[in-house]
C-alpha cells in the first residue's frame, strides 16, 4: 500500500502539532530505535507569517515566527524531512525520523497505532478541553429586521 499525500500531510501535521515531551514520551517506546544519517542538521530560523483577512482579501505580513527544520536518511535510504514550530532540536529529529518510518509499508501500521494515533488523540482532547473553555465567553450577534417606515 502506497503513502498519499494526505496520509503524510496528516502524519506531518500531528508531529507538528505535538508538544516536545509528548513526542519523546512516545518516541521512547518504539523499539528498535533506527539508525539514520543527516541530510540536514536541525537548524533554528524564522519565517514570515502571511494572512488574510476572512481568508479571501489581500495578504498582509502578520509577523514572524520560529522554526527549526531538518532532514535525515534512514539505512535503508528513506528520507524524512520535518518542519516544527519552535527552537526544539530533538522535537525536529524525531518529526523527521518518523516521517522517514511513516514512508516504510512494514512499520507505517505499527507506527499509526502506537505513536501517531494516541498523539492525534491527545492534540483533540487538548482542542476540545480549550473550546470548552471559551465556549462561554462566544458572543452571538444578530440584526434585527427592521420594517419600512
Amino acid at each position: 500500500m502506497d503513502l498519499s499525500e494526505i496520509d503524510r500531510q496528516w502524519a506531518m501535521g500531528i508531529l507538528a502539532r505535538a508538544g516536545t515531551e509528548q513526542l519523546v514520551s512516545a518516541w521512547d517506546a518504539w523499539q528498535p530505535q533506527p539508525s539514520f544519517t543527516w541530510l540536514r542538521k536541525p537548524e533554528t530560523g524564522l519565517v514570515m507569517v502571511r494572512g488574510r483577512m476572512g481568508g479571501e482579501g489581500d495578504a498582509f505580513n502578520l509577523g514572524e515566527m520560529t522554526v527549526t527544520r531538518c532532514a535525515i536518511v534512514l539505512d535503508g535510504g528513506v528520507v524524512g524531512h520535518a518542519c516544527t514550530q519552535g527552537r526544539s532540536h530533538r522535537k525536529a529529529e524525531l518529526a523527521a525520523v518518523i516521517d522517514a518510518l511513516h514512508q516504510q509499508p512494514e512499520t507505517r501500521q505499527e507506527l499509526r497505532s502506537k505513536i501517531l494515533a494516541p498523539l492525534a488523540e491527545r492534540l483533540e482532547a487538548e482542542r476540545s478541553k480549550r473550546s470548552q473553555a471559551s465556549e462561554p465567553t462566544k458572543v452571538q450577534f444578530f440584526t434585527r429586521v427592521r420594517g419600512e417606515d
